[in-house]
């Protein structure tokens, strides 16, 4: 898991503990676990947009239609 021993992750959850408190860290974990969900539905339904059609092409803007002065 990202090359992260269990010393390393039992320094970096003691460091947490620190920053937010015992009392904060249900909450950090809940907006945290809302945050990737969130962000994986976002993923996954760009995906299916773009494999349905959904999604049109831009069009590039032409430099013609400026007017030479």
């Amino acid at each position: 898991m990202f090359g992260l021993g269990t010393q390393e992750l039992l320094i970096i959850l003691v460091l947490v503990m620190i920053i937010f408190g015992a009392g904060k860290l249900p909450q950090v974990g809940s907006a945290l676990g809302k945050g990737l969900r969130n962000f994986k539905k976002g993923v996954n339904e760009s995906d299916e947009e773009i494999e349905e059609g959904k999604i049109e092409e831009i069009p590039e803007k032409n430099n013609t239609d400026k007017k030479d002065a």
